[in-house]
């Protein structure tokens, strides 16, 4: 019985995303910018980064966990970079990443 989820979306690194956990008894929200993925099905995470009160806090999360309630997409972005680790480095405007534009194929 494979335990792979299929509800998850297509998630690349650049986007805005709003991700749900189960913490207790309780759905704990976390939403930032993925800047890495890695890994290969069960085994395979997500990494997010946000600013908290100035504060930089990333989060390694593992897609296929029972954990994880929900992915879900706030906004696509643009890059050109598999990994966005120099994110880390950037502050204020210089941290925006451009929007991706969805292309219909015929």
């Amino acid at each position: 019985m494979s335990r792979l989820r299929k509800d998850l979306p297509d998630v690349r690194p650049g986007d805005q995303v709003r991700v749900y956990l189960r913490v207790m008894d309780r759905t704990q929200v976390f939403e930032g910018v993925v800047i890495a993925r890695r890994g290969r099905g069960l085994s395979e995470t997500i990494t997010v980064r946000k600013v908290s009160y100035g504060v930089g806090v990333e989060k390694i999360i593992p897609l296929h966990a029972p954990v994880v309630e929900t992915v879900e997409i706030v906004r696509r972005g643009r890059v050109r970079r598999a990994k966005l680790y120099y994110l880390r480095t950037r502050v204020g405007k210089s941290l925006r990443i451009r929007e991706r534009r969805e292309t219909t194929r015929s």
